[in-house]
């Protein structure tokens, strides 16, 4: 099922991954001090991840009752 906007969530949603992987490589080289600041972005990000997850469900549902929908006429 091609779909521009699940397209652009899914753009999305592997943004954040690639920004988490960079984060956590980062994560590993610094002090505690920076640690924290890092947790707190990749707690912000996967917040985000979760928010595109559930969009993305409801998007689909949503496209797979219209589709039910059109055909039944």
């Amino acid at each position: 099922m091609r779909d521009p906007y699940l397209d652009e969530l899914k753009d999305d949603f592997d943004r954040y991954n690639n920004q988490i992987k960079k984060l956590k490589k980062r994560l590993l080289k610094v002090d505690s001090d920076e640690q924290a600041k890092i947790i707190k972005q990749i707690d912000s990000i996967a917040n985000k991840m979760e928010n595109n997850q559930r969009q993305s469900v409801k998007v689909t549902k949503s496209r797979l009752k219209e589709r039910k929908s059109k055909s039944k006429r």
